[in-house]
């Protein structure tokens, strides 16, 4: 799968599939104007899409579909999404559904897919679970690179956690424009103050893009 990056900055090599393209806005002298690039923050989506129905799965929503809609006719630069493998020894059917759900997302155009690590962690009570590694701080450094190598005039950050503030900031102060799109229960006042747009995720729009076949 050519577009799953192990927690690393994604190659230019990995935006040739043919699947997703928003019409392009071209200029006289070629320039694409309001170019557009999207960031997910896969563990906060799947803890939004629960909220709204506990057996809604990321597995399940048309990210292709939705990010379509979201872009518009805008340009379309590239999409980065955020999370971890499963462990599999716990959980092999979620693990190898997990599996078919990424193979399923690189396979749409400019769509990457970065996969950082699981840590093993314990609670208060002694039970053992497990949180991702690095995911948020990844999504920061890509955001902030394209944004110095000004790969985009917007981008559409898809996640309602507050950690994301001072990103938004930084990116603003480069002359970029930030769209937020988050669940409803789900999102940082502080986060939505940054913002330049935002928009809730909601019950209805979570059912028109639920992949029910």
């Amino acid at each position: 799968m050519n577009n799953i990056h192990w927690c690393q900055v994604a190659p230019e090599s990995a935006l040739q599939n043919t699947a997703l393209c928003s019409p392009f806005l071209q200029t006289q002298d070629g320039y694409h104007s309001n170019r557009v690039s999207v960031y997910i923050d896969g563990a906060n989506f799947l803890y939004g899409i629960k909220s709204i129905n506990e057996r809604y799965t990321d597995f399940k929503f048309d990210f292709e579909s939705y990010i379509k809609k979201i872009v518009g006719q805008r340009y379309l630069v590239s999409v980065y999404y955020y999370n971890a493998s499963l462990k599999q020894q716990i959980n092999p059917e979620s693990f190898r559904k997990q599996q078919q759900f990424f193979a399923r997302l690189v396979k749409i155009h400019r769509f990457n897919v970065i996969l950082c690590k699981r840590q093993r962690r314990t609670n208060k009570d002694g039970k053992e679970f497990f949180t991702i590694k690095g995911d948020d701080i990844h999504l920061a450094i890509d955001m902030l690179r394209d944004a110095y190598e000004n790969k985009y005039d917007t981008s559409i950050l898809i996640s309602g956690d507050g950690d994301f503030a001072p990103l938004v900031r930084q990116v603003k102060m480069l002359g970029k424009m930030v769209e937020n799109y988050h669940f409803e229960g789900n999102i940082s006042l502080d986060l939505l103050k940054e913002c330049d747009m935002n928009a809730v995720i909601s019950k209805k729009i979570a059912n028109k893009f639920f992949l029910r076949r």
